[in-house]
């Protein structure tokens, strides 16, 4: 065994409905929880994407500093020369190379002075000692301006120890926002707990901040602090917790031998946007060295992995702001004459507006152009809409049945930023099958929330949309969702957005 095949975790995850009552709409919460969720705390920031954007400024800064200079004093005297200033750019590039050969882009380094300015000015040296030596070998150290080389020098470390002292204040004030901790909360409050608990705090450098400890057992085995950090409650309050608070990381202490306690765990768990880890401290059993991933020195096993994150984050939101800015723009005549047509059809509201499950089951206001009467409006979605209902307004019928009723949803998409343009359609909070709730119809139904909801999704394309009157609409609109938060890119996201308007012409025999 290298790893946990999570693939395998959710069909487990899928059949355990028989097992387990319906998921409770709210659970009460231990003192000691309810302390931890009424902190303050901000979303949290990517370490890797804060030194990947501090590359891009190391070489921007440095390539615009040289192309300066160059422009500015070698030019005037012999002239313009494109291989000058491909070699400013090559001297950038090293730079940032040999940064990171000397490991200063870490997040805790830049929160320090001394360390990172060494290797910083020891690496800035090495880097026009090696240009230095090219142009020596390859006979162009007379063509070399040695004014310009030095004020390159000066001025891009002066630049860069400007940077760095800029970057030391800011990242201390996100690490006391808590912006660079992973909330980390432990799963087994015991020897192996306390020893686990014990094994992170002392590390230097973590970014791990633990909350707290959960753990069944009422006996003697669980304590009610471990190593300092309370006993917040048992694994079922874990998923209500992690809606009140921003929870990174799920680590269990308990051994591989507990298998069934860790399944069991595992298919309540499953569904947050967190990142759920084994801890490998106490294992006797050795894997692999690859097998394991490392919270400084303690090793563990991935078992899921929050989706889409980091660089993949940035680059959704990136899709969803300038995609969907350029959307709205082509939309807002279209949006116009609905907005006019809703208006003369019936009195009342141009917009509806209606609560929806958003990211880990926030609740978020949706925007719609109303297609219902306005006396006889459903906020709630209590009562699910059917053919020929009676509440639908003329112009309802149509604009539900082509989702123009849908296009007040880039509002929400480009200046609220709590939907995208893609992703799993946002239900209504009391949105229901008969008499069940739509997560008490099908098992894993709140492992849609584990990224932002969308306008369209890859469900609604496959002609899973409109009304909901049977169970397999509903499961197949969760197995369909799930299917896109696994295999999420932004070619997909394109493919989806593309190929929605032929759904609606094509698959619209459901909506109503």
């Amino acid at each position: 065994m290298e790893s946990i095949n999570a693939r395998s975790m959710l069909d487990a995850a899928a059949t355990a409905s028989a097992d387990r009552p319906p998921i409770e709409r709210r659970r009460r919460l231990s003192p000691a929880a309810l302390t931890v969720t009424h902190q303050k705390v901000g979303r949290a920031y990517s370490p890797i994407v804060i030194a990947g954007v501090v590359r891009v400024i190391d070489f921007a800064m440095l390539s615009a500093i040289g192309t300066a200079l160059y422009f500015g004093y070698v030019v005037p005297l012999s002239g313009f020369s494109w291989e000058f200033l491909a070699a400013i750019f090559g001297v950038a590039a090293t730079a940032v190379i040999c940064f990171q050969a000397a490991d200063i882009y870490q997040v805790q380094l830049f929160r320090g002075h001394l360390r990172q300015m060494t290797r910083m000015i020891s690496s800035w040296a090495f880097v026009f000692l090696l240009f230095i030596g090219a142009s020596f070998i390859v006979k162009l150290g007379s063509e070399i301006s040695r004014l310009w080389l030095a004020a390159f020098f000066v001025s891009g470390l002066a630049a860069l120890v400007t940077e760095r002292v800029l970057l030391r204040s800011l990242v201390r004030r996100w690490a006391r926002q808590g912006r660079l901790d992973r909330r980390t909360i432990i799963v087994g409050a015991d020897e192996n707990g306390e020893e686990l608990v014990q094994a992170l705090k002392t590390q230097d450098d973590s970014d791990i901040h633990v909350l707290g400890v959960f753990d069944d057992r009422n006996d003697d085995r669980a304590m009610d602090t471990c190593a300092g950090s309370p006993k917040l409650g048992k694994v079922d309050d874990i998923v209500e917790f992690a809606r009140r608070t921003r929870i990174d990381l799920v680590l269990f202490a308990l051994p591989i031998s507990a298998e069934t306690r860790i399944l069991d765990m595992l298919k309540k768990l499953w569904v947050l946007p967190v990142d759920i880890r084994l801890s490998a401290h106490t294992n006797k059993l050795r894997f692999r060295p690859r097998s394991y991933s490392y919270l400084g020195e303690v090793p563990t096993l991935d078992v899921f992995e929050a989706p889409i994150t980091d660089w993949d984050l940035v680059m959704k939101w990136l899709f969803d702001h300038v995609v969907g800015f350029v959307i709205l723009l082509l939309a807002l005549p279209v949006m116009g004459l609905v907005a006019l047509a809703v208006k003369l059809d019936s009195p009342g509201p141009i917009l509806f507006r209606q609560k929806r499950f958003g990211f880990n089951n926030e609740r978020i206001d949706v925007f719609k152009f109303r297609s219902m009467y306005h006396h006889q409006a459903d906020p709630t979605a209590s009562k699910v809409v059917t053919k020929n209902d009676p509440r639908v307004t003329r112009v309802g019928r149509f604009i539900r049945k082509t989702s123009l009723d849908e296009l007040p949803q880039l509002f929400n998409v480009v200046f609220k930023s709590n939907l995208s343009l893609v992703g799993p359609r946002p239900h209504a909070v009391q949105g229901k099958l008969q008499s069940r709730l739509f997560d008490e119809a099908v098992d894993g139904y709140f492992a849609r929330h584990r990224v932002k909801p969308g306008i369209t999704g890859w469900a609604q394309i496959n002609g899973w949309r409109g009304e909901v009157d049977t169970d397999e609409k509903i499961q197949k609109r969760v197995e369909f969702d799930l299917y896109y938060i696994e295999n999420w890119s932004v070619l997909f996201d394109l493919y989806i957005l593309l190929k929605t308007p032929i759904a609606l012409m094509t698959k619209s025999e459901n909506a109503y």
